[in-house]
């Protein structure tokens, strides 16, 4: 395991992987399982599996789904999409998840603080979905980026922090896909505001951009989507992953 963790993020649609940019034009890469069988050849450390289309379509996750992919992985997981309540919860932790990962239900404090209580603040991440607003600042947004929430992506994290969220997922919609760098404005305001783990994601596109988002962002982990299911230019699909070794000579000097 490498001293700072670098997930891989896997976007479900359908039955398989895709790959979008600014949450838009889904891109077909392959099936979960075999990524997940390759991921775990190359010592990922943590996996996160977000199902895109399951709160827009008002569906519940589908849960042997999930067991069949959870099953084949030697690394933990975590899981979004379409959770709503603690039932729902509870038949996702008995597929083998070991952490919700609540997006859209980011407002319903109850329901964290509920999850919370039952399951460990460890458990619970919230990713927070955020843009730049025309005034400069940032706006966050839930619904796969489609609505638009009174909250700044600072005062969100405090929000659900409080309620009890262990872990906050901070996700650029601006540079999503692009792997152009993550956002490290964005990074480091949410960062500064609470006192758990930051996971910065969104632009990933090389490893420089990975220890800019700890050194700079001030993050405490970091995701990446198209830099691990794309090689090359013309973004021909590989699954792929830095070694162990190249990932702590990369993030020595930030060991904490």
């Amino acid at each position: 395991m490498s001293l700072v963790r670098v997930i891989p993020t896997l976007l479900l649609k359908n039955k398989g992987v895709v790959k979008t940019q600014q949450f838009k034009n889904p891109v077909y890469i392959g099936d979960p399982i075999n990524a997940v069988r390759i991921f775990n050849e190359k010592e990922v450390d943590e996996l996160v599996l977000l199902d895109i289309t399951a709160t827009t379509e008002n569906k519940e996750p589908r849960y042997d789904w999930i067991k069949d992919i959870v099953s084949e992985s030697f690394m933990p997981i975590g899981y979004g999409g379409g959770i709503k309540n603690i039932e729902q919860a509870k038949r996702l932790f008995d597929t083998g998840i070991e952490k919700l990962i609540i997006n859209s239900q980011a407002l319903d404090t109850q329901l964290i603080a509920n999850l919370a209580n039952i399951y460990g603040n460890q458990s619970i991440v919230v990713c927070i979905d955020a843009r730049k607003n025309f005034l400069g600042g940032y706006s966050t947004y839930t619904l796969a980026g489609t609505k638009k929430s009174k909250l700044s992506p600072d005062k969100l994290a405090q929000m659900v922090v409080e309620a009890g969220a262990g872990e906050i997922i901070i996700q650029s919609i601006d540079r999503e896909g692009t792997m152009k760098g993550f956002d490290i404005e964005l990074t480091r305001l949410v960062s500064q505001a609470v006192n758990v783990p930051i996971v910065a994601s969104g632009g990933a596109g090389t490893l420089h951009d990975l220890k800019e988002a700890i050194h700079l962002g001030e993050a405490s982990a970091v995701s990446a989507g198209s830099m691990f299911v794309f090689k090359g230019k013309h973004r021909g699909v590989l699954i792929n992953y830095p070694k162990p070794s190249e990932l702590n000579n990369l993030f020595e000097k930030n060991a904490v």
